[in-house]
């Protein structure tokens, strides 16, 4: 009885390290982090339940993915700071650098994109 309930304890342990390392990786592990820079096109606050600021920064020149098409390069992200969503709500227009962390996935309070806007770099006018 009591190896039975020593083997049941230990596999419970070894499932939840499991459990936790995957959610860390998953949805906590910063898979890379860089600056972009382009116009702030907009920023929004939205959600149902959790309210997160969205925004889109339209980058300078153009990018194709395939031979003879035309593509506009946006940059979506979320803001994590009040403050820095502020900052570019009241100057929408302007030329931004954002320093943004990515993420492998999305959690619901932390916005609805994969990259997560931290701090404004430099901010000018167009």
């Amino acid at each position: 009885m009591a190896a039975r309930k020593k083997i049941i304890v230990i596999a419970s342990l070894i499932i939840f390290i499991i459990l936790a390392i995957f959610v860390y990786y998953r949805y906590y592990f910063v898979f890379g982090e860089g600056v972009k820079a382009g116009e702030l096109n907009f920023i929004v606050k939205k959600g149902y339940v959790f309210k997160t600021y969205e925004g889109k920064l339209i980058q300078s020149g153009i990018k194709s993915r395939q031979i003879g098409s035309v593509q506009s390069n946006e940059f979506e992200f979320s803001v994590a700071d009040k403050a820095v969503a502020e900052k570019m709500m009241s100057n929408s227009g302007k030329i931004f650098e954002l320093h943004y962390k990515e993420y492998k996935s999305t959690l619901p309070w932390r916005g609805f994109s994969k990259y997560v806007v931290d701090s404004i770099v430099t901010m000018r006018e167009p």
